[in-house]
This record gives structure tokens, C-alpha cells and sequence, in this order.
């Protein structure tokens, strides 16, 4: 193993979508095991993990629309999903021995905290995993601009976003096999290709920040280990 890491502080955007592993929505147990045994090869590796998770597993709030729910409402239904997410998370992995905390976007008394930068700069300086949820407690913003913003807020080195394919290419490749891959790209190239690897806005504030940004498959079991030792995994969009 590599002894010296890619990266010292990152931020893991964690899709809701991933946790349902191969059921249609919830929780799929075997996932939360491999992800707590991701963690622990991250911390192992002596690198600092915050995440940011998502809620697709259990509410979409774009698609509660087809239902009558306006966008407003089902984005606050979609931020209360990742508070769950979040729970569960962090139980599992305390059950691993992995010492984590949560803090939200949004208040929910007497469950989990409001969000602090310096106190979650100093758990991730004690070595724990410290865990966003909420997005940015507010309405039409997507988990990747609460990624970007979260990394921005605890001066990671890198904002890693797992996917469902290898990494970014021309178009979707589960239905254009031909789309080429790119293994580097800068955030010009992303923004002028309308590849949507992430929002505008996420895009706009990693690129100011220098926040660079890996995509990767996280269905494949290891990959954020290979990441972290820097071996050339997925695509890597940088300034």
C-alpha cells in the first residue's frame, strides 16, 4: 500500500441510490457493510473522510412532482431521507468500530446537530468521520453543490463522487457503448461540453476553490482505496 495517500482530507459524496444496493429503495445491508469497510481502509490510510449523502433511496424530490408534491416540499422531504441515511450510517459505523458523527443543514432538535465548520475540522483532525446531511438546507440545490460547499467549508483536497459507471464520458455509456471516456478533464471542459458530471453552480465553486474532483465507479468494491493511493481510477477534473 501506497504510504503516502493522494489526497490528506476528502470529502465523499455518497449517492442514496448506492444504499439501496440491489433492492428498489431502502436499505440494503450488505452495502452498509462494504461502504464501513471502505471507511476503514480510507482512515487506515491515515486520510481524513467526511461524507456527504444523498437520499435518492428513499425520496426523490424532483420526482414527487409526478404526485402533486411542489418542488419546495419534496426537496425538504428529500433533505429529512438523508437525516436518515445519515443515522443509519453513522450507526454502522460505530457497529465497525469507526468513530463518526453527523451534523445537518437544517435543524432537527434532540436528533442531530446544525452544521459547524471548525467543530467538524476538529473531529476530522481526531481521525472520525464526520457526516453531512441535509444538502444545504435549502430547496433546488442538489447534493453535489452540498458537496462542493461542504468541501469548500473543511479545506478538503478533493470532493470524490461515486457513480454507477467507470467515470465521466460523452454520453451515458449503458446506452451509448461507444461514448468515450475521459480520464482527465478541467472544469472549462466540463462546463463547455455539458458533460453533467455535476451542477453548474457545484462546478463553478470547486473550480474556484480548487477543489479537485474524482468520478468513479463506487459499485465496484476497492475503488476508494485505489483512488486515495493514486492510481489512475475514473476521471479527475481539476482548474
Amino acid at each position: 500500500m501506497n504510504t503516502t495517500p493522494r489526497y490528506k482530507r476528502v470529502l465523499w459524496k455518497l449517492s442514496g441510490e448506492i444504499l439501496r444496493g440491489q433492492r428498489g429503495a431502502g436499505f440494503d445491508p450488505a452495502v452498509f457493510v462494504r461502504i464501513a469497510g471502505e471507511v476503514k481502509s480510507v482512515l487506515d490510510r491515515g486520510v481524513e473522510l467526511a461524507v456527504v449523502i444523498g437520499g435518492g433511496n428513499i425520496f426523490r424530490g424532483a420526482a414527487g412532482q409526478k404526485t402533486g408534491i411542489d418542488r419546495a416540499t419534496g426537496d425538504q422531504i428529500g433533505m429529512l431521507a438523508t437525516v436518515a441515511n445519515g443515522l443509519a450510517l453513522r450507526a454502522v459505523l460505530q457497529g465497525h468500530g469507526i468513530a463518526a458523527r453527523i451534523q445537518s443543514a437544517i435543524a432537527v432538535p434532540g436528533v442531530v446537530p446544525l452544521f459547524d465548520g471548525p467543530t467538524a475540522i476538529s473531529a476530522l483532525e481526531r481521525g472520525e468521520v464526520v457526516i453531512f446531511v441535509a444538502g444545504t438546507g435549502n430547496p433546488y440545490f442538489t447534493t453535489d453543490t452540498a458537496a462542493a460547499l461542504r468541501g469548500a467549508q473543511i479545506h478538503a483536497n478533493a470532493l470524490l463522487k461515486g457513480t454507477k459507471v467507470d467515470g465521466v464520458y460523452s454520453a451515458d455509456p449503458e446506452t451509448h457503448p461507444d461514448a468515450t471516456f475521459f480520464p482527465e478533464l478541467t472544469f472549462q471542459q466540463v462546463l463547455a461540453q455539458g458533460l453533467g458530471v455535476m451542477d453548474l453552480s457545484a462546478a463553478a465553486l470547486c473550480a474556484s476553490e480548487g477543489l479537485e474532483v474524482v468520478v468513479y465507479n463506487a459499485r465496484t468494491e476497492g475503488t476508494l482505496g485505489r483512488v486515495l493511493d493514486g492510481e489512475q481510477v475514473g476521471t479527475i477534473i481539476h482548474g
